[in-house]
């Protein structure tokens, strides 16, 4: 029996390098990419049609943020006789450029088909009439260039691949697709078991912008007219990966929800599926921030599920929102409009870019404090303005001849790429490193979590956990991390050294401490936050009342009969308060309170673990604290741990 013929399509998304040289590569990620999903999606329709023919499709997803590039199985797989193998790198943005061209040319060398797609060539080759340098080197080097939306030509792509017939550009930019009967994204539950949150997926319901913004690429790589996927197609999607692969929340990356004309449709079919079938469907969206004045657009994505909004409001300065063309962000509504998704029980999430032609360090520090105390968004993004390919502003820049950074690696949003008039000597990195700190110290934070609804209460939480481990512990934007950083030595970039092994794990060990180090800090700071903002009932609540006074009262910490008497001093506002026995204090007994329920702080463990520190340093062995104490708050911050990880891990809301 004759063999059917194979071709191998990998499907691979890259990452970036970080400012060593390095791949960011992550144990586990916590954005899927929404472009692999897509590109899967229709590769599965164009097998599932028999669009081939007899050519038996085989389709490889790989994600650099969270798989190591198998270069050595594809030129394998490339050599075997009676298959081929069709490289497609996909979604590669501008900041993901140089690494893609270099794993594209390095493919080349072992004669293997690459394609290339993405907005970095798609915007390029729209807004200028010349083949920009960097494409033009890897059309020279054999690999297919593609530019804008692949939707209707996704099969006549991959059998000019099977057939070695591919064109050097294809261009679609003025064909863009009908997405109202194309196939859905489509995710693998393998590929999901890399991220954190496995029950995480993403679809795009819609692409295009109305807007104008001079800063961004959606309008001129994806149109300016809206067009929409069917609601059915979206609530069949998500009822399939619901009940196959347990997907239950979504990014819908529709980079403008709200301009979506369908949806109140789709927001109906989740509605549908959530009350009707009891399906726990929830997602985020990005939206515009005037999007709460459409009537019923709250309220209705708050019974489909909307959990978060991302809203661009990108600036506090009235006078760069105009320069930039974000005439419909009207600041002295941003409170009012915060406060509508508030009261439906959605939390927002603002995005603010820092380096407008108006902001100076003591401009976007006034601002920031602005957006904390009046705004008051419950997470915020922040971005450093660049010119980024595709963009209006990039064009107008090149033909001006305005001097911007030459590496493509460093326009990822947090470093800079050109010099601004006001921010200079270092002012602009260090003016959005302090916007990321005083958003996500410990008493914004605090302020946020004591007054989010507790069914939104985990969600903010979880995300302040992210960002700030982020921030502090990846030193990097957390759109690019993930948990716990993989550095394979032999993927460095070109121009950097390639360490060897020894040097390498030198580097590696202390890395790695600091990282574990910090990670426990983390842990016990959001430990701390936890404790200070989680709600409690109305005995936790009396019980520290009374704990507070007599503390007060007797300048002391209490003893057992003390806190015995605390607790017969609540019960006389609480009838229902048991008075626990000496035994019970006993086991749990801690200088002011219990461990559970009622503790609300972890100031007393910390100076405790400070000061067998100090002994320890000071070598005063015999004089450490009794081991009954040392015992007593290993168990207590065993127990406190462990209620925490807990919570953290399986509450809701």
């Amino acid at each position: 029996m004759r063999q059917r013929p194979v071709l191998h399509v990998f499907l691979i998304k890259p990452s970036k390098y970080d400012d060593d040289g390095f791949v960011i590569r992550h144990w586990r990620g916590v954005l899927p990419s929404n472009t692999l999903a897509c590109l899967n999606g229709l590769t599965e329709d164009v097998r599932r049609r028999g669009l081939l023919g007899e050519v038996e499709l085989r389709v490889h997803l790989i994600d650099e943020a969270v798989d190591k590039l198998p270069l050595g199985r594809i030129a394998s797989l490339n050599r075997t006789s009676g298959s081929r193998v069709v490289v497609c790198l996909v979604g590669v943005q501008t900041n993901q450029f140089c690494r893609a061209a270099d794993i594209a040319l390095r493919l080349r060398q072992e004669h293997i088909t690459v394609i290339i797609g993405g907005f970095h060539v798609s915007g390029m080759l729209a807004l200028f009439q010349t083949i920009p340098p960097e494409v033009q080197q890897l059309v020279d080097a054999g690999v297919s260039v593609v530019a804008g939306e692949v939707e209707h030509r996704w099969a006549e792509i991959l059998r000019d691949a099977y057939e070695g017939n591919l064109k050097s550009i294809y261009r679609f930019m003025n064909e863009l697709p009908d997405l109202s009967d194309v196939p859905v994204p489509l995710m693998t539950t393998d590929y999901l078991r890399k991220f954190v949150s496995s029950n995480f997926g993403t679809i795009d319901c819609g692409r295009g912008c109305p807007f104008s913004c001079s800063f961004c690429t959606i309008i001129n790589v994806q149109g300016r007219k809206g067009r929409h996927r069917s609601p059915e197609s979206i609530a069949a999607a998500i009822r399939h990966n619901y009940l196959k692969h347990g997907i239950s929340f979504y990014f819908f990356t529709d980079d403008d929800f709200a301009r979506n004309s369908a949806w109140e449709q789709i927001f109906e079919e989740l509605i549908s599926m959530r009350e009707r079938d009891g399906m726990r469907i929830r997602f985020m969206m990005q939206v515009d921030a005037p999007s709460s004045k459409i009537p019923g657009f709250v309220e209705k994505a708050a019974r489909a599920g909307c959990r978060t909004v991302f809203i661009g409001i990108e600036s506090l300065n009235p006078r760069n929102l105009k320069e930039t063309g974000k005439a419909q962000n009207r600041i002295e509504e941003y409170r009012s409009l915060i406060d509508v998704w508030h009261s439906a029980g959605v939390s927002t999430h603002a995005s603010y870019i820092i380096g407008f032609p108006h902001d100076t360090e003591e401009s976007v520090r006034d601002d920031l404090t602005r957006l904390m105390a009046e705004v008051r968004p419950q997470r915020a993004s922040f971005f450093m303005l660049m010119p980024l390919p595709g963009s209006q502003d990039h064009k107008s820049m090149v033909e001006a001849g305005v001097c911007m950074a030459s590496d493509y690696n460093s326009f990822d949003s947090s470093h800079e790429t050109l010099s601004h008039a006001h921010l200079k000597d270092g002012a602009w990195t260090r003016t959005y490193q302090e916007a990321w700190n005083r958003f996500y110290s410990f008493e914004n934070m605090k302020a946020i979590l004591s007054q989010a609804r507790p069914d939104n209460y985990w969600d903010i939480f979880r995300y302040f956990y992210w960002y700030k481990n982020s921030i502090r512990n990846e030193a990097m934007h957390p759109m690019l991390t993930g948990f716990f950083r993989i550095k394979d030595r032999v993927t460095r970039r070109s121009g950097f050294p390639l360490e060897g092994r020894f040097t390498h794990i030198r580097r590696r060990i202390p890395e790695i401490y600091r990282y574990v180090r910090d990670a426990i800090g983390l842990t016990l700071e959001m430990e701390e936050l936890w404790l200070q903002t989680r709600r409690r009932n109305e005995t936790e609540r009396r019980l520290l009342e009374e704990f507070g006074k007599m503390r007060a009262e007797l300048g002391h910490g209490l003893r057992i009969s003390e806190l015995r008497a605390a607790y017969a001093r609540a019960k006389l506002h609480i009838p229902s308060i048991e008075i626990p026995s000496r035994l019970s204090l006993f086991k749990d007994k801690v200088s002011i309170l219990r461990v559970n329920p009622f503790l609300h702080t972890r100031h007393d463990l910390t100076a405790f673990w400070r000061g067998v520190r100090g002994h320890l340093s000071q070598r005063r062995i015999t004089t450490l604290l009794r081991v009954d104490r040392l015992v007593l708050n290993g168990f207590r911050e065993i127990r406190l741990a462990v209620g925490f990880l807990v919570a953290l891990t399986t509450a809701r809301g």
